[in-house]
């Protein structure tokens, strides 16, 4: 049996540079359903396969905990959901939320008793690529891509018309039914914390400041109007859901702020690599046809290259980032778990060290700056970046959208990036260390 995708889970607000319709990424150069995928879950697939990796199934949790053990994707990076939003949505309420678990590179939804495992994968190729595993027990466990109705929900304006990722905060009644006619926000790094995580569970201490997290609103209330206090600053989730059936106790305030800001720049990147590889792949057939040499360079390439590289950039620098007012702090010590990993420089800094004081990093630029992704953009579009990153971080341009970026903070990272960020192309000098 075939599932499709439907997840309202991570993605891109509107508003991003113009991308292609989805009937554009499945024509070349991307073909996205035809293209072989080349990704975490194809490595792990190939290797179970091989002997070389077996997943265990349990009573408790089907192959959940053997999955992310495989994928090096840490328990402390739980979050719950409870809004009816995916495909497994009979499976979803306020009692028995899904769960969702993450760590650079993939994406894995859980449902108690759900018949297969969801998991959203980076292919630095194809942007995102989706897969389903089965819960029945096997002797083969198999993965299926899944190709035709993710991209329903996963290739649409909210996404940047790429295959992509979605975080959605809305008002949910005691069943889990989104209240539509409510309104809804689409959360990344730029959300202010009062519009966050409608739906969702959150254990953490975050002050005076107010999100709509944990808020299950009663029928017939206007949830615009009802009484949010009892839902802020929650430390223990056992009076709201049956939190003892999931891996962890905790769906952490920190990791939900982190899911936010890294599927936006997975979505980013997707559309740079996307838009870089249609506009140079027409200019190779359009000087083809008019007998112009291979290399003659269309006006209409580079404004596309730059206007969907500037669209990154900002995303990579957190350009209009929601600032905090007072420090928050997760339960599950996911800050400490996820600052772990990563290149320091010679002074020990990472991109990886949150702030949670003002803002989310320490450091303002996106550690998936080091990504395969990243890696993997077209060479005229990585150039164009680094040299954008280079004029805002050294040189001081960049305007009202990186006025949040103080001397110290782009002295620091021009610091941190020459010392880690192995392959910045020119005018980055080599890297020094790492």
């Amino acid at each position: 049996m075939r599932y499709k995708s439907a997840w309202l889970l991570w993605g891109l607000a509107s508003g991003g540079p113009p991308a292609a319709a989805q009937d554009d990424f499945e024509r070349a150069p991307i073909a996205y359903s035809q293209s072989v995928a080349e990704n975490a879950v194809t490595r792990l697939e190939a290797a179970v396969e091989a002997g070389a990796a077996r997943l265990e199934h349990s009573d408790d949790g089907g192959y959940l905990r053997s999955l992310l053990a495989a994928l090096d994707v840490p328990v402390a990076s739980q979050v719950l959901v409870f809004s009816q939003t995916s495909l497994q949505r009979d499976r979803i309420s306020p009692r028995f939320p899904r769960a969702v678990y993450f760590n650079d590179e993939v994406y894995v939804g859980y449902c108690q008793g759900g018949e297969v495992l969801e998991i959203s994968t980076v292919d630095p190729h194809l942007g995102t690529a989706f897969y389903t595993l089965d819960q029945q027990e096997s002797t083969t466990p198999r993965f299926t891509r899944q190709t035709d109705n993710c991209l329903t929900c996963h290739s649409s304006s909210r996404t940047g018309s790429v295959p992509g990722h979605l975080v959605r905060s809305l008002y949910v009644d005691p069943t889990g039914q989104p209240l539509l006619s409510a309104g809804s926000y689409a959360a990344d790094h730029t959300t202010p914390f009062a519009h966050r995580w409608g739906g969702w569970y959150v254990t953490g201490v975050h002050g005076a400041q107010r999100h709509l997290g944990n808020r299950i609103v009663p029928r017939g209330e206007d949830p615009r109007q009802a009484d949010a206090s009892s839902s802020q600053n929650v430390t223990d989730l056992a009076p709201y859901c049956a939190i003892d059936r999931y891996l962890s106790p905790h769906s952490d305030l920190a990791a939900l702020m982190v899911l936010e800001h890294q599927t936006l720049v997975h979505n980013r990147l997707t559309q740079a690599n996307f838009v870089a590889r249609q506009a140079l792949h027409y200019e190779a057939e359009l000087n083809r046809a008019l007998g112009n040499p291979s290399d003659q360079r269309l006006d209409s390439t580079t404004r596309r290259i730059q206007n969907a590289g500037d669209h990154l950039v900002e995303a990579l620098l957190l350009s209009g980032e929601a600032r905090l007012t007072e420090p928050v702090r997760g339960t599950a010590g996911f800050a400490e778990e996820f600052a772990r990993h990563g290149p320091r420089d010679p002074g020990g800094r990472s991109l990886r060290t949150l702030d949670l004081e003002r803002r989310l990093f320490r450091y303002p630029c996106s550690y998936l700056i080091y990504s395969s992704a990243f890696a993997a953009l077209p060479d005229p579009m990585r150039a164009y970046v680094a040299e954008r990153l280079w004029r805002v971080l050294a040189q001081g341009e960049g305007g009202p959208a990186f006025a949040h970026l103080s001397a110290a903070d782009r002295r620091a990272l021009v610091e941190i990036l020459q010392a880690t960020a192995r392959g910045l192309p020119a005018p980055w000098p080599p890297a020094t260390g790492g």
